[in-house]
């Protein structure tokens, strides 16, 4: 295993609080049922980065993702505060895509203003659906209308990067519906589109609590007049449920987390994933879930901290890179595992063998239906195809306070 560089490095900022907890949310999210400790928040978030930086110094940040809950609910003072201390400890790329979530039910004028004059240069807005009805199902806080308002908002603001992440397959929801939706978002000319299934994921109330969704064969129906309707749209599928508009630059966050760069986790229940070049080991960390937990000060804020096996890195390289609709050149592989191409020989000839995979050109790419079944391709990548890597590596598991 020899890495030369570590691969370009972004950071997520996580914010766990929200004003209602969406039943179909399995995000590290919790109701905001008082006033939320703003400060105590942010000099937290930049203690947390401090202890960071021993693996991270001199590098550069290409990209910031400010997620949650709702980060919008936060003021763009603290945003000013919290960036500027970020700047002060990694530098940042000239080009820096700073994105921060925004729930439409939160929006304000002033704000959004606030948020683009602090350094936020990319809004993506939680609108999942234009139907009120839908939106109530689904449990937003938002109106369709509120939709409109805050994208102008938006707009007038001089935010020149706007995402909308729209959902389909709703309880109740038919194609015609689905597809209405879609065409309103596409009205708006944003410049990236998220469009996903709905999925009744553990630990939600609508896994306990299951709704009416519609059957396979209209999820089908829904996903194929989608794709098309995205198409001639000119929105361009670059990853499963990703789509920038021809003429604009695909998500620099989104890629490079699919394009298996570093990034490091911020914030409550953040996870983040650092190459050392020095130690020769890749390493995935997670930040204490509970807010509470996390403001302790007379604890650690680091969860859990994981050394990548050898044996494992073929499959954490791939569940990545095959989620891109072009997939990735050959060497990067080596370049962010460090293990040589011809690792992957054998699972790759079963891969193709299976129609799955194409790696002609010197690009390693999911076939149309290797994209369409990604669990069965993965299935060849798996730690145990790979036990010849496992005897020279240690796996690392810790555990803190």
């Amino acid at each position: 295993m020899s890495i030369s560089q570590p691969p370009p490095l972004s950071l997520y900022i996580h914010v766990p609080w929200c004003v209602k907890k969406c039943p179909y949310c399995d995000f590290n999210s919790h109701q905001a049922k008082s006033a939320l400790p703003e400060e105590e928040y942010i000099n937290r978030l930049l203690f947390d980065l401090e202890q960071e930086m021993p693996e991270v110094w001199g590098r550069q940040l290409i990209s910031i993702f400010i997620g949650g809950g709702t980060p919008s609910l936060l003021s763009p003072l603290s945003y000013e505060k919290l960036l500027s201390g970020i700047r002060a400890l990694l530098p940042f790329h000239s080009d820096i895509e700073i994105t921060m979530e925004a729930n439409p039910g939160t929006a304000e004028a002033e704000k959004f203003i606030g948020f683009i004059q602090a350094g936020i240069n990319r809004i993506s807005m939680g609108v999942q659906s234009f139907s009120d009805k839908h939106l109530q199902s689904l449990g937003r806080i938002h109106s369709a209308e509120e939709v409109y308002r805050a994208f102008e908002m938006a707009r007038d603001a001089q935010c020149q990067n706007i995402n909308l992440d729209l959902m389909y397959a709703l309880p109740e929801q038919n194609i015609e519906q689905a597809m209405d939706d879609l065409d309103k978002a596409i009205a708006l000319a944003p410049e990236h589109l998220s469009w996903y299934q709905l999925t009744l994921e553990p630990n939600t109330l609508f896994y306990h609590q299951p709704p009416q969704l519609p059957v396979d064969d209209i999820m089908d129906e829904i996903s194929e007049q989608g794709l098309e309707k995205l198409r001639n749209a000119n929105y361009q599928r670059y990853e499963i449920s990703a789509y920038s508009r021809a003429g604009t630059t695909p998500s620099v966050h989104n890629l490079n987390y699919w394009q298996f760069g570093d990034y490091l986790g911020i914030g409550a229940g953040a996870h983040g994933k650092i190459t050392r070049a020095d130690t020769q080991e890749i390493i995935r960390k997670s930040k204490k879930r509970n807010p509470r937990d996390y403001l302790n000060p007379s604890t650690s804020v680091e969860s859990s901290r994981r050394v990548i096996p050898k044996n494992e890195l073929p499959l954490e390289f791939m569940m990545n890179a095959m989620r891109l609709k072009n997939g990735v050149p050959q060497s990067l592989f080596f370049e962010s595992t460090g293990l040589i191409y011809s690792y992957l020989s054998t699972a790759i000839e079963q891969a193709k063998s299976a129609g799955l995979i194409d790696d002609s050109n010197e690009v390693l790419c999911p076939s149309e239906q290797g994209y369409l079944f990604l669990n069965e391709l993965l299935e060849y990548f798996m730690p145990e195809q790979f036990s010849q890597l496992s005897s020279s590596n240690t796996i690392n598991i810790k555990a803190l306070d």
